[in-house]
């Protein structure tokens, strides 16, 4: 019989899988968003659905804040999913969204620079050589090409750089979460973190862009408008919940190596769609497996 903390060790295991399932399924909606929409319109409109869908639960819950709260709660929602959410579909236009989920695995580094410098967070030797062991994993698979020698380490696209910072932003919102956010429980911050921002995106999607007529006159729009809905429904505000609660219940560190698996779901569905998955991917995603397995096990 299974005792309490090998319970919540399985939980908390379980959790990181399905979000790596959920945020690895992100970059191929994305990319299908940006079949008819613009990167700014992909961004705000996934910020839209998902403040939208979580409505009934963050007006309720405005009214017992006070301006501290409400501060880091805005905080919360530009780095860690208004900022982002452009960053990572401007990326998208000059990168495949295998790479960009690849990308994406830089983040437990950014929350261990942030946490150290900002916050007074500490890490294990065991945490550190499994960060750098992913670290490796996550090199690889950004810098392999196709080709033969040298030629297949040919260098990052500069778009990468909108990813390292979208990366930059979910490591100081992990540490606000973990550090600023004793009280408040996750599906609080997640919902009412989007509603502090649901204005700008909904100011900029319908003054800033084309965004109602593409809707009403391209084809294909509904389609692509229905890949983004169920980006920001299930992608941004479910999802947001669950890794809320995570980081609530684990350390930043464990919480955010679902960004190591993220690579993996993201690589599988580039390959379903054509991308092409060289010998280096697969080094690379045995690197950040192993990286993952030595830095959180006991």
């Amino acid at each position: 019989m299974k005792t309490t903390t090998e319970n919540e060790t399985l939980k908390n295991w379980g959790m990181l899988i399905l979000l790596a399932l959920v945020w690895g399924s992100s970059f191929i909606l994305i990319k299908r968003g940006l079949e008819v929409f613009s990167p700014g319109e992909v961004g705000a409109y996934r910020i839209v659905a998902a403040a939208s869908f979580l409505l009934p639960l963050s007006l309720p819950r405005l009214k017992n804040l006070n301006k501290h709260q409400i501060f880091y709660l805005v905080i919360v929602g530009l780095v860690g999913s208004f900022i982002p959410a452009f960053l990572f579909a401007k990326a998208q236009t000059q990168l495949s969204s295998s790479l960009t989920g690849v990308l994406n695995a830089l983040t437990p580094l950014a929350v261990v620079m942030i946490g150290a410098l900002f916050f007074g967070s500490k890490i294990t030797k065991r945490n550190g050589i499994g960060l750098a062991i992913a670290f490796i994993g996550v090199f690889i698979l950004v810098v392999v090409k196709e080709g033969s020698g040298l030629e297949a380490f040919s260098g990052i696209n500069v778009y990468a750089l909108f990813v390292i910072l979208a990366c930059i932003c979910y490591g100081f919102n992990l540490n606000i979460i973990k550090y600023k956010f004793v009280t408040l429980k996750p599906i609080q911050i997640t919902a009412i973190s989007l509603l502090m921002v649901l204005p700008a995106a909904l100011i900029f999607l319908l003054v800033g862009t084309d965004f109602s007529y593409k809707v009403a006159n391209v084809p294909g729009a509904l389609k692509a408008l229905g890949y983004v809905t169920l980006l920001g429904v299930m992608g941004t505000a479910l999802a947001l919940i669950l890794f809320n609660v995570m980081v609530k219940r684990v350390t930043p560190v464990f919480a955010s190596s679902v960004t190591y698996l993220i690579p993996i779901v993201a690589i599988m569905w580039g390959v379903l769609d054509g991308e092409v998955l060289l010998w280096g991917h697969y080094l690379g995603i045995v690197a950040v497996i192993l990286g993952v397995w030595y830095g959180n096990r006991k």
